[in-house]
Parts: structure tokens; sequence; C-alpha cells
């Protein structure tokens, strides 16, 4: 009998206990230990499991799931005795910027210090720490009331100081999790506030990632790579991973084999090659036929095909560079909808305060939405060219059409 697709849940724990259908992905959990990358950070389109990644990943490794080995029977990473020993035994933060989509910096700032605050108040039982002393217990009481009217320089170390707070009061570094880490970015672009907040989020991120001797590991998730030099400073401990690259190639959307699977188990075999033309197309680093999850588990909920990615949110960034691009880029816009592919020179790194300068910044960018992808790739003197079309489609990166 086929498990029961639940849309839209994205709470790992959920999904184990109640059998719903799920596709195992982690090997993911492996392969990033066993990187030894100080801060990960991963760029995947929308709607590619990075959040259900985040929890995941939260389950396995925090000690406030120790002894949760029950969600990880029967999926890959429990097969290797090693990881059943490592399962619940590290302090773990973990926040999403997803839903900080304010028009202003302030608005911005005051909903990153809720979080903040929120993410304090998780750890409520540090008050009664041992480790802690009485000026450090005043200072969490602090941060779970200022919410909304926290000053900066309390905002940008606080993730720091509770992960001193968190290492002493456990005896074990603490591993970060931050999903949907340039949500807040594009909304500064787009709103015209960016260099306000490049300040604040440097300075954040500085602290937390760079200068944190608390820090086990992080991993940080999102769409787009925010170039080094605009917000990530001197943070010269950081993997990036994009989707060109090879690393996690697999563990975010589906396979075709894993695909084709689960439509066997759901007695829709005779669709495949139907699903192949509407669904197939994405390529992360050197595996093509990727598969949006999105896509298929509407399709094999509802059993009918649709234009499930689509239609899940519009991408104000996108929509204001090609509103505003000159005349070239409306016309390669035309031509990639019409199947055409074309040849461009991309740099992966999105630097947002010069996006109204350099026109060809849409292309990574599309790039990394997930609307384009690279059929090939092919190297011209010193420069790399990206051969790309509008997925199903095709940049001399070759980029091709997605929808």
């Amino acid at each position: 009998m086929a498990r029961t697709v639940s849309i839209g849940n994205q709470d790992f724990e959920s999904i184990q206990k109640n059998n719903y259908f799920y596709i195992d992905k982690t090997s993911l959990i492996k392969e990033w230990w066993e990187r030894g990358d100080s801060v990960t950070l991963i760029a995947r389109p929308r709607r590619f499991g990075k959040t259900l990644t985040i929890s995941m990943l939260e389950q396995f490794f925090s000690n406030h799931y120790k002894g949760r080995g029950d969600l990880f029977k029967g999926l890959f990473i429990w097969e290797h005795e090693e990881y059943q020993k490592l399962q619940g035994t590290y302090p773990v933060i973990s926040l999403s910027f997803a839903n900080i989509k304010e028009m202003s910096y302030q608005g911005t700032k005051e909903r990153i210090g809720q979080l903040i605050s929120d993410l304090y108040s998780k750890y409520r039982t540090l008050l009664d720490s041992n480790q802690l002393d009485e000026v450090e217990k005043d200072y969490i009481k602090d941060v779970i009331r200022y919410q909304y009217q926290m000053p900066e320089t309390i905002a940008t170390m606080a993730i720091h100081k509770l992960s001193d707070f968190l290492c002493r009061h456990y005896g074990k570094k603490v591993i970060i999790l931050l999903d949907e880490y340039d949500t807040p970015m594009q909304e500064a672009y787009v709103h015209g506030y960016w260099e306000e907040f490049v300040a604040f989020i440097r300075s954040l991120f500085h602290a937390t990632f760079k200068t944190n001797p608390y820090l086990e590991r992080a991993i940080m998730t999102g769409i787009t790579r925010v170039s080094k030099e605009s917000v990530f400073s001197d943070l010269n401990n950081l993997k990036v991973v994009t989707t060109t690259s090879n690393e996690y190639a697999d563990s975010f959307g589906f396979t075709e084999k894993e695909v084709f699977c689960a439509m066997d188990e759901f007695g829709l075999s005779d669709q495949k090659e139907k699903v192949k033309l509407w669904y197939d197309g994405f390529t992360f680093g050197n595996i093509s036929d990727i598969y949006n999850p999105w896509s298929i588990i509407n399709f094999l909920d509802s059993k009918r095909l649709g234009l499930y990615w689509a239609n899940t949110s519009s991408n104000s960034l996108v929509g204001k560079l090609i509103r505003e691009g000159n005349a070239d880029i409306k016309k390669s816009m035309e031509d990639l909808i019409e199947g055409k592919s074309l040849a461009v020179e991309i740099d992966e790194q999105i630097v947002f305060n010069q996006l109204d300068i350099d026109q060809t910044a849409i292309w990574s960018l599309l790039l990394a939405s997930g609307y384009l992808k690279v059929k090939n790739y092919a190297l011209d003197d010193i420069r790399g060219f990206f051969f790309m079309n509008w997925l199903k489609q095709t940049v001399r990166y070759c980029l091709c059409s997605k929808i």
C-alpha cells in the first residue's frame, strides 16, 4: 500500500512518526560530517527540500533528540554504527530567516530581534545552569525581554553568546543551522535598504560563524550565493556549494530512479514518460535528471500533471531585474522562452549592490533560482562559459528553461 503524501510537511519527526512518503536523503549527514568543513553554505532553488533537510539535521544531531534513533531506523544513516552513536549528542542552534520579508530596514531588524528572542526562550533552562553566573543569566533574561526592541549590538552578538552558554552548559561545542539565510538580503535589495542592512548582517555572520570558538560546525542554506566581499567579509572558513558543485549533488531533489520507484509505489508506472517530459531537467554538479520534489509529491498526491513548482511563489528580485533590464536582456528572455539556448559568462556570486550595474547578473540569479539550467560548460582562453536554456529547452554554461 502506498504511503500517504503529506503536502508541505517540513518536519522530519512528523514525517517519520506517521510514515508519510519520504525519500531517504540521510546520506547527506555522512557526507557532511566526513568532509569536516567548518561552515557550509548550500545554495538550491526554492522547494528543493532545504527546510526539511535542516529539520533532519537538527533531529539527528541535537541532544534535545537524544535517544530518538527510531526516527532514523531503516534509513541509510542508521546502517552505520558509528553514526548511531553520534545521534543526539550535540547542542544545536537552529533558526530560519524564511519569514523575514520586511519592506524596511527597521522592520527587518525587529523581526531578527524577535527571532533571536524566541531562540533564547527555547533555551530558558540555561537560567538554572551552574556553569553560568548571575550576570550571564541576566543577559539571557534581557534578550528574551527585548523582542522587537533589541539593540543592534546585542542582536549581532546574541548567537555567539548563546553558543558560549550552551558550550559551557553541555561541555560540547555547538552546531548551528541557518535556513534561508539570504531571504532578508533579497528583500533589502528589492526595497532599497541594502546598504543599511549589509553592515548589520555582516556583523551578525562574522560573530556567529567566524570569531566563534564555541562553534563545532555550521550549515547555511539559501537560494543564492551572496558574494563573500559584500556579506561574509573575512569568513575564510566557508565552503560554498552551488548548483554547479559536485558536493551533495543528489541530496536535494529526487533522482530519476527515486521518482520512478515512487511512481511504482503509487501505481503510476504507466506515466513515467509524461512525468519525465514535464519535470525532468534540473542538473546539480555532474548529476543530471534531477526532479523538483514539490512537483513530484504533488503529482503523486493528485495523480495529475500540473505546474506545481512554477505556481509556488513569485520572485520579486527576478521580476525587478527583468523589468529594469535593457533591451538585450529582454530579447534573450524571449529567446529562452522560445526554446533557444544562451551562452554567457557566469559569476555565481551575487553582488546585490552591483545588480543595477551588471546586467548579466540576471543569468546568475535565474540559474540559482531554478529557472535556468546548465546544459554544458566550455573554457574559452581563461574564461568559462555556461550554456543554458529555459528548463525543458535549455549557459557556451548553456542555460535552459525548467518550466
